[in-house]
């Protein structure tokens, strides 16, 4: 599988979570020896989802987190449960330093983050490409919707995505497979919206849930148990789908337990060489080479292995001519929103567990600024559903009055809440810490972010325009609310390494390659330049299998 020795391939990918699984399977299929670098365990699609099939009564403590994980885990364990909790870190073991509050949660082993993501897959449209531009914001981004809509394409007929077409400018239409369907709540706050403000609908989510069998996967059984893994490939993973296309080529070496530390860079050649692993097990370091790297660690984590990545060519670390490396980290806020109750379609309910919720697409500042006081916008993310037992619980009550309430269904609810754009501030930041290590001997990173005045005016917008709707619908009860959460905690961070024009003011340019070093490319999240509001995992997608094209092209051209 590799070429001059066993420390020597045409490329390297480090992480194999939902963009990294992408370059591995295209570099593969391409005919390149790719080696596949991960630092956590190995997992395998089936074999290795012990949780999958559990009832909540199977678990020892139902499925509650033990008070020993939350003490070794104070950050993973507000985004997990027993269910789950085997595809998160542990905090304890592998620390950071947040300046700031400052999620960040991780799932380090094969197949990364794919394995517990929320599968909403949204195209990006020129209403976002070109609002840095507009806006004087940030730095313009190097592409426009026509040099990825190709490659969105590509993506959403191999993962499947299931969704409706709206024809809307702001949110393109993808290639999909049938919907999910609304229910009957969900139906009537669609149809008073469209009565009351007809620029605006409510429609299912696109997911890359399969609603029917897909290139040998699915369909989704509508458990809603995703994040445990899915027995089925009802959903669209590194390790239920590209990981395994990657390894039926014959193309692929992976290694898990392997801390990329920095990548290799040769002053005399001025080209990486290849990276610098620690094994997690012996702590012994190797060093791997290839024509190409693609590095999709995550955005925080890619930015440290950039920072770290020092040279007498790059003091800074690599590719930080501009000094941009570690900044413009953004994530979309979601604290703000609204519920309430209806008390008509008590005749009505519904089957299953529908695995994703609503979408209202973004309805402000479609044609320039509204007055609203802030820039950009948001969408709107939700769920409909019947009141059930958990939500009615009354320990003062007992007998069979009690019992029957507890098996009646209860009145239906929507919640609803505002996924919106974070503007990339260059002090949000991240930066390798100048004396404190983690057990493998490299910095510690530093997380330095906040939201600004411009989202929290729009989460003030959010919290309105969320009770109005349902007021105007007839719910009752309605509540307003801000969670307040911290960044990250939507676990979609970007901006950290972005693509530019000017490699003066930008790590990356059009074709997601470092300015200065033409063979390493960088895809996750680390390279947008700007966040809009739409769920990113699928641009993620698009730009590797773009990227990844480039790359071999250029490699038979003998530039790379």
């Amino acid at each position: 599988m590799a070429l001059q020795n066993s420390n020597t391939f045409d490329a390297i990918v480090v992480g194999s979570g939902i963009s990294g699984g992408w370059a591995a399977m295209e570099l593969c299929k391409k005919g390149l020896k790719t080696l596949l670098l991960e630092r956590g365990r190995n997992v395998e699609h089936l074999k290795d989802y012990p949780t999958a099939n559990l009832n909540p009564w199977d678990f020892e403590y139902g499925l509650n987190n033990t008070p020993q994980f939350k003490a070794d885990s104070p950050i993973q364990s507000t985004g997990s449960n027993a269910g789950n909790a085997l595809f998160y870190v542990n905090d304890k073991d592998h620390p950071y330093i947040q300046d700031k509050p400052f999620m960040w949660y991780r799932g380090y082993q094969v197949g990364g983050r794919s394995l517990t993501w929320g599968r909403q897959c949204y195209r990006l449209s020129d209403l976002d490409f070109e609002a840095n531009l507009k806006d004087g914001v940030g730095v313009d981004w190097p592409i426009r919707y026509k040099d990825i809509a190709p490659w969105y394409s590509y993506v959403e007929k191999y993962i499947g995505v299931s969704g409706n077409k709206e024809n809307l400018n702001q949110l393109p239409d993808g290639d999909f497979l049938p919907p999910m369907e609304l229910n009957c709540i969900e139906h009537h706050l669609n149809n008073s919206i469209r009565k009351q403000t007809p620029d605006r609908l409510l429609t299912i989510a696109r997911v890359a849930n399969l609603t029917k069998g897909w290139d040998s996967r699915g369909p989704c059984m509508n458990r809603n148990l995703c994040s445990r893994g899915c027995p089925f490939g009802g959903y669209f993973s590194s390790n239920s789908s590209t990981i395994p296309a990657a390894m039926q080529t014959g193309n692929l070496t992976l290694r898990p337990f392997s801390i990329v530390a920095e990548v290799l860079y040769d002053d005399t050649k001025q080209r990486a060489t290849g990276v610098r692993v620690i094994d997690t097990e012996t702590r012994q370091s190797y060093e791997y080479h290839a024509r190409v790297i693609f590095l999709n660690a995550s955005t925080i984590a890619t930015a440290g292995i950039l920072l770290n990545s020092k040279s007498k060519r790059f003091p800074k670390g690599m590719g930080n001519d501009s000094g941009e490396l570690g900044h413009n980290l953004m994530d979309h806020h979601s604290s703000a929103g609204a519920s309430g109750k209806h008390n008509d379609f008590k005749d009505k309910y519904y089957k299953g567990r529908r695995p994703c919720g609503f979408l209202i697409p973004r309805y402000r500042n479609l044609k320039g600024d509204e007055g609203l006081g802030y820039k950009r916008g948001f969408n709107i993310q939700g769920h409909g559903e019947r009141s059930e037992w958990p939500d009615m619980m009354n320990f003062g009550s007992f007998g069979a009055d009690f019992k029957k309430g507890l098996t009646t269904p209860g009145p239906w609810t929507v919640w609803m809440a505002g996924w919106g754009e974070c503007l990339p501030y260059h002090d949000n930041q991240i930066s390798l810490n100048s004396t404190q290590k983690d057990k493998w001997g490299l910095p510690l990173i530093n997380v330095d972010f906040s939201f600004r005045e411009n989202e929290e005016k729009m989460m003030d917008d959010i919290r309105n325009s969320c009770g109005e709707m349902l007021e105007s619908a007839g719910f009752t009860d309605v509540n307003t609310f801000n969670y307040k959460k911290p960044g990250g905690s939507t676990v979609h961070e970007m901006g950290t390494a972005r693509m530019g024009r000017d490699p003066k003011t930008s790590v990356l340019n059009g074709n997601n390659q470092l300015h200065a070093v033409k063979n390493v490319f960088v895809t996750d999240g680390s390279c947008m330049t700007s966040s809009a509001s739409q769920n990113p995992s699928l641009t993620y997608m698009a730009l590797t299998a773009r990227a990844c094209n480039f790359a071999v092209n250029e490699m038979k051209k003998g530039n790379l």
